[in-house]
């Protein structure tokens, strides 16, 4: 009896702690709304028709949600409708999520990383070949042009299940795609078994896109120290093996100076740093069945849970 008290008291305070993770974490999404976004994106409302500055607007790029930045349309899949708001004919695999609305008769479309509310889509009305119209409201998204592509920098992080690291690095302001894959082994074009057999030397990592202009590497350091314990060797919670160590891949001697720094002051705080400083090498992108993977099972993380440390 005393056992199973014990275990329900443990299991509370893990799902506590990391739904506290999961606010802090809400809240960095949703800082920077005005007044009008946050009543179409958080508060379910619509924009006037032909108003919206992506109403008639056909640059080539890409569509990412205004509260998350997660990357939602492409602009080959717009089209012009005349209905007074963006359309789209296919959205990015995994993007967008359907619900029923509210009104009992539409289907709402929403962000499927942060929850932002996009618009809602319709099927059979023949404007194209796909027969699918979502109509986005243009204050919900967010226009990357395809020419400031060359800006972005990418960075690698490695802390147990990629699915977790993945997760809670893509909500953050300023990055723009988290990839799950493998880095740092010899084996090419590694399959999830062969890394898991832990002979390859590969670790699951995560690529991480981002926009400097928005958020720095220095904050995305101190974030992926925050997700997972830096301080334990040989796996991540319940995860053993090499392939889930703690490491960081980095891409220059900047990068390398940035996390010793960071390493040194969790240590000056009393923090035993596991996190290994290893070079950046050839990224290996995961099964398709591994990307996103909490938002297609709707499923949380298991061993990443948000603790501030910095």
């Amino acid at each position: 009896m005393i056992k199973k008290i014990i275990i329900l008291f443990l299991t509370t305070v893990i799902a506590n702690n990391y739904l506290s993770g999961e606010t802090v974490m809400r809240k960095k999404i949703n800082r920077d709304l005005t007044p009008q976004e946050k009543y179409v994106i958080a508060d379910k409302g619509t924009e006037a028709p032909f108003s919206g500055k992506y109403n008639d607007f056909f640059g080539k790029g890409v569509y990412v949600c205004k509260r998350c930045n997660a990357q939602l349309y492409r602009s080959e899949d717009k089209f012009r409708s005349f209905c007074g708001w963006p359309s789209f004919d296919n959205e990015i695999e995994g993007a967008v999520k359907r619900l029923a609305d509210a009104d009992g008769k539409r289907t709402e479309i929403i962000c499927s990383n942060c929850g932002a509310h996009l618009g809602h889509v319709f099927e059979g009305e023949g404007l194209t070949d796909k027969n699918v119209r979502h109509c986005v409201n243009s204050v919900s998204m967010l226009f990357i042009p395809a020419k400031n592509k060359e800006k972005y920098k990418k960075a690698y992080f490695a802390g147990g299940c990629f699915w977790g690291i993945e997760h809670l690095l893509q909500k953050h302001k300023g990055v723009l795609t988290a990839v799950s894959g493998y880095m740092g082994g010899y084996l090419s074009n590694p399959t999830y078994y062969e890394v898991c057999t832990g002979t390859t030397g590969h670790l699951e990592a995560v690529e991480v896109t981002y926009d400097p202009d928005k958020i720095s590497y220095r904050e995305l350091a101190e974030l992926f120290f925050e997700i997972h314990d830096p301080t334990q060797t040989g796996g991540q919670g319940p995860d053993i093996g090499e392939q889930y160590e703690s490491a960081v891949f980095v891409n220059d001697n900047t990068e390398k100076e940035t996390i010793q720094e960071l390493i040194g002051i969790l240590e000056s705080n009393g923090y035993n740093i596991a996190t290994k400083i290893l070079p950046a090498a050839k990224f290996w992108k995961a099964e398709e069945k591994h990307q996103n993977y909490y938002q297609k099972t709707g499923k949380t993380p298991y061993c990443h849970i948000y603790t501030k440390r910095f």
